[in-house]
């Protein structure tokens, strides 16, 4: 996305003050604020783990795009629920691919890459899709939570998103897991049916395993690997 620095600089000052004003605020006020202030020029992307923030979004924005990662190396589970969420809410899912398809990377850099190089792997089949996805928005809001992880602790409920110069709102931000528990049990909300299968964070099946006893949820992520995240968020 292009932006003329005029505009980018007052897109960052928007987002500024609004991740101090907006702290404490609901869930769905903040995402009324992107709506007010964005219109249609936003969208959400989601892991498809639940449709917690497809729901919240749908309610601000009948029809909202909800940005979907296709790697081509999901649970079967998470291609079901992107299905449901198509079918039961009113959204627009938009299924992003990567510009290789998983045989054509195979070929290119040999079989499971994401072995090898978890690192380059997400960066061509999460990372750069997730760029061209967001080009067409001036902002975009995620399920980010403080409670997910320690390095997620500092997460502003709205932040300038400085890589892709656009706003990036995370309504559920201040959320725990028990607030999640409560909105999924009080508005019906679809959830992965991995979630009840030992899993605590679902990404691509080949690097996402089952917690153990004691550990965080995303410790199934790139377990043995000093990798947390995917490089979306960073």
């Amino acid at each position: 996305m292009t932006v003329i620095t005029s505009e980018r600089a007052g897109l960052r000052e928007l987002a500024e003050q609004a991740g101090r004003d907006l702290e404490g605020s609901s869930a769905q006020h903040i995402l009324d604020w992107t709506v007010q202030n964005f219109g249609r020029d936003w969208c959400i992307t989601s892991s498809m783990a639940d449709a917690v923030l497809p729901h919240l979004a749908s309610q601000a924005l009948p029809g909202v795009d909800v940005v979907f990662l296709d790697t081509g190396y999901h649970f079967a589970e998470t291609i079901g629920m992107r299905d449901a969420v198509s079918v039961m809410l009113p959204v627009t899912i938009r299924s992003i691919t990567a510009e290789r398809t998983v045989a054509q990377q195979d070929a290119e850099f040999g079989a499971k890459l994401h072995d090898r190089d978890p690192n380059l792997c997400c960066a061509m089949r999460k990372v750069e899709p997730l760029e061209r996805s967001l080009a067409p928005y001036r902002a975009w809001a995620s399920g980010l939570r403080r409670a997910d992880s320690a390095s997620r602790a500092d997460v502003k409920v709205v932040e300038w998103d400085a890589k892709r110069d656009m706003v990036k709102v995370n309504p559920i931000a201040a959320w725990s897991d028990e607030d999640v528990d409560r909105y999924i049990s009080d508005n019906g909300i679809l959830v992965n049916p991995l979630l009840s299968d030992g899993y605590g964070s679902i990404g691509c099946a080949p690097c996402t395993r089952r917690l153990l006893p004691g550990e965080d949820a995303r410790a199934g992520r790139w377990a043995g690997t000093n990798k947390t995240e995917c490089g979306l968020h960073t």
